[in-house]
């Protein structure tokens, strides 16, 4: 214990005061905390603006030869079109389109009936839906005026076709929209330490192996002293910077929270349940952990520092694959499928899948200690596995040597 102490110690120190770490962490700190005040950035240029000049939205040309229908269309369109500057025109056709080009007018409707209609625009945006809403507003022409013909009142057509819907929705389990973007967040920055750090290790491990300053240390430190000291090091220097970059956001948001105008969006980030933020931070260490142990093993297997990103592909695959099938599971809505259900027990996959399930559906608490269990067991034992891997390869020089042939000597050790 005595030396696991000390090399936990050393290794912490040396992370801590690596510049790239400090460096990164405060880029990171100081770029959260320009985001929390963007709100406030964006309204000192949006009062500038104001005070130079007042809103000028873009003209939308309406154009119809029906003058019962031009009455009823002016008044939907209006009403729906609000980032428009709508106007009934009254010229020929060929003048709304040299409106159009020249630049006095950004798109127009040329209504032929209450059922038809033609779209002028200069440059067809790619997120351009007037359509969609010019086919939705005809639709209730159309109806309107069926109505009036058929003997109704103007005024009882509009207050039919204006009648609001009252709903409300209750969700008896997970709200997988709310849940969302912290969700991500966490499986996000789970992707990016576990890569990050599980690369430091084994680039780390490396590098000592390389320079045979190993040779000395594996004759008078125990393995398994020395590989759990230099993960559970890299795991509380990943942690610490977590906490830095979230903490700061976290206290940052509180101090300019009444800025951001109750942003759904944010709030669903930081109001984030005390009970999933323990799964979280569970899951966030059993699978930092298990793949640092994964990476550490490797990387003690290594002659040369080049051929790391070679012979740590394999995991990082494995890794990288985990997360998009996670990823693709909460696009599509459908957490609880069966790639998602085995991943949640296989304790390579597990830490997203299983937290991810946790966040946006309901998981029996069996499911989820079976899960936790499964991981805690593999965890330890792939920890002691990449201790007897980390004794055999890291007195293994020349050329790499294969896997299988460095377990089987580890095994035997």
């Amino acid at each position: 214990m005595n030396q696991f102490g000390k090399i936990f110690k050393f290794e912490l120190k040396g992370y801590l005061k690596n510049k790239f770490f400090v460096g990164i962490t405060l880029f990171l700190v100081i770029l959260i905390a320009v985001a929390m005040f963007i709100p406030d950035i964006l309204s000192f240029f949006d009062s500038d603006d104001e005070e130079n000049s007042s809103p000028d939205f873009p003209v939308m040309l309406v154009y119809t030869n029906d003058s019962n229908l031009s009455s009823t269309a002016e008044k939907y369109f209006v009403d729906s079109f609000t980032g428009y500057k709508v106007k009934m025109f009254d010229g020929t056709l060929e003048q709304v389109k040299k409106q159009i080009t020249s630049g006095k007018a950004e798109c127009a409707f040329a209504l032929n009936s209450p059922s038809s209609y033609t779209y002028y625009v200069n440059n067809l945006s790619m997120n351009d839906g007037n359509t969609a809403v010019a086919d939705n507003i005809l639709q209730n022409v159309y109806r309107a005026s069926a109505m009036i013909k058929n003997g109704i009142s103007p005024k009882q057509a509009d207050k039919i076709m204006s009648v609001q819907i009252k709903s409300s929705t209750e969700a008896l389990g997970k709200d997988q929209t709310a849940n969302f973007f912290y969700t991500y967040i966490m499986i996000f920055a789970l992707y990016l330490v576990i890569l990050l750090y599980g690369q430091m290790v084994a680039t780390n491990v490396a590098t000592e192996k390389s320079s045979r300053a190993m040779e000395l240390l594996i004759t008078s430190a125990k393995p398994t002293s020395m590989m759990f000291g230099k993960v559970l090091a890299s795991c509380v220097t990943g942690l610490i910077q977590l906490v830095a970059v979230f903490g700061s956001a976290l206290v940052l948001y509180n101090i300019n929270k009444s800025a951001w105008g109750g942003n759904m969006f944010i709030e669903s980030i930081f109001n984030i349940p005390v009970n999933i933020f323990l799964f979280m931070l569970v899951f966030f260490i059993l699978g930092f952990l298990i793949y640092a142990f994964l990476y550490g093993a490797i990387g003690s297997t290594v002659s040369k520092l080049e051929d790391i990103n070679t012979s740590v592909m394999p995991i990082t695959f494995l890794f990288v694959i985990a997360f998009f099938v996670v990823v693709f599971s909460m696009t599509s809505g459908s957490i609880d499928n069966t790639a998602m259900k085995v991943c949640s027990y296989i304790p390579f996959t597990s830490p997203m899948a299983m937290f991810t399930r946790i966040c946006m559906s309901t998981v029996a608490w069996y499911e989820i200690a079976i899960s936790i269990a499964i991981l805690i067991g593999s965890t330890i034992g792939i920890g002691f596995i990449a201790a007897k891997i980390y004794r055999v390869g890291v007195l293994m020089y020349g050329n790499t040597q294969k896997i299988s042939s460095i377990i089987k000597t580890a095994w035997k050790a």
